[in-house]
């Protein structure tokens, strides 16, 4: 989430040095027709998702599709601190 935080104030520093300030009082779908930018978290989301369907499909066997892949153990796990060693 910081990041995106970081990259959504750098878009808006981009706007206000395209002239769109906040004192204008003009709504976010009339900025973003007249810039024709899209949201940022919404590009970052559609991305990610882009990627994890790329690293699906692969199919050569690398670690990306096993962590996809990777189911987890199933039974419950010993109460307690492990025993030493």
């Amino acid at each position: 989430m910081g990041l995106i935080r970081r990259v959504k104030i750098t878009q808006r520093a981009m706007k206000r040095a395209m002239g769109v300030s906040l004192c204008d009082k003009t709504r976010i779908e009339e900025i973003r027709g007249r810039t024709r930018v899209t949201d940022i978290d919404q590009r970052l989301a559609k991305l990610k998702w882009k990627w994890a369907g790329h690293i699906a499909r692969r199919t050569d066997g690398r670690l990306g599709s096993k962590v996809l892949e990777w189911r987890a153990l199933t039974g419950q796990r010993s109460v307690g601190r492990p025993p030493k060693a």
